[in-house]
């Protein structure tokens, strides 16, 4: 079963956008950042969806003569080091589809990075429960064990009661790291490690 502690992976592939390699831009062309990230959503949530994954966060930053494209992905059943490879490979391939229809979704080089969320993300929506039951968690000032999400809500198991909550009063969730669970997590400095030995590289373009 894929590990669900901490599955990123910084960016797999490298590629410039510059016709000219002697040419350098010395910082990043100023855009509408709200709405290029709109966009990128737009472009790359089908193939996302395809592959049967979702979309959780898309941000996009300048990091002096590019943008820095981060996107978040997860599933049912987690996402591993190989599966983000494989997405971020159907994302640039969208990216590059739409550019080469005339659309330029994000104007003059980027770096592309593509993971999954750690565990600190906050959990907001019935996906997000429904991909966490069995753990910790700690929300509208109780903390207990999710045992059961539905369409409706959440079955909350706190100190042997249970609560029934409803998605539409739930505040935002925060799983709750265990002991007997680290032995499950993938730390940051691990994925470091990883990234320096497996791939090394950004997705620059």
């Amino acid at each position: 079963m894929t590990q669900r502690g901490r599955a990123s992976a910084r960016p797999a592939n490298r590629r410039s956008r510059e016709a000219d390699a002697d040419v350098r831009t010395p910082v990043a062309p100023r855009i509408d950042l709200a709405a290029a990230k709109a966009r990128v959503r737009e472009v790359i949530e089908p193939v996302v969806t395809a592959a049967g994954y979702d979309v959780e966060d898309v941000s996009l930053s300048r990091a002096g003569r590019r943008h820095v494209l981060r996107v978040l992905v997860d599933g049912d059943g987690g996402i591993n080091l190989d599966d983000v490879a494989v997405v971020s490979r159907e994302i640039s391939a969208a990216l590059d589809a739409a550019e080469e229809t005339g659309d330029e979704v994000l104007a003059g080089e980027y770096q592309l990075e593509v993971g999954s969320p750690g565990v600190d993300r906050p959990l907001t929506q019935p996906r997000h429960w429904r991909r966490n039951v069995g753990r910790l968690v700690a929300v509208n000032g109780l903390t207990g064990r999710v045992t059961a999400v539905d369409d409706e809500g959440i079955l909350l198991d706190v100190n042997g009661a249970a609560h029934e909550i409803a998605y539409a009063d739930l505040g935002a969730g925060k799983v709750q790291i265990e002991f007997k669970r680290l032995d499950e997590a993938v730390f940051a400095d691990d994925d470091d490690d990883d990234d320096d030995d497996e791939d090394g590289e950004g997705d620059q373009r």
